[in-house]
């Protein structure tokens, strides 16, 4: 067994049985970017565009530099625009005009 036990590779996500701190059983306030991700992804499965499992898969792809920079709702966000685009529902190009067209209205709003 032990000489196949190298063959079964933990996914970057997978942290279980790995040396960390405690893990913080506190609550905080969901911030509006955390809200809004968090009912876009709700609208998303249902109206099957975009299912949890597919997410799941998204963000396991991401890898672990990725996954160890984005926050919880960054790595969905990131996720679910991945299979939108695998989709052909959204286009990359697409999503990067709008995402620059909110940047700067957010930059005249403030």
């Amino acid at each position: 067994m032990t000489e196949k036990s190298g063959l079964v590779v933990r996914p970057p996500h997978d942290l279980g049985g790995l040396p960390e701190g405690p893990v913080s059983g506190t609550e905080h306030e969901m911030t509006p970017f955390e809200k809004s991700c968090h009912a876009l992804l709700d609208v998303l499965d249902d109206h099957k565009l975009v299912n949890t499992e597919e997410k799941r898969r998204g963000v396991e792809d991401l890898g672990s530099e990725m996954i160890a920079k984005l926050t919880y709702y960054e790595r969905w966000a990131v996720s679910a625009s991945k299979v939108l685009i695998e989709k052909k529902i959204i286009t990359s190009e697409g999503l990067g005009k709008k995402m620059a067209e909110i940047r700067e209205r957010l930059r005249e709003d403030s």
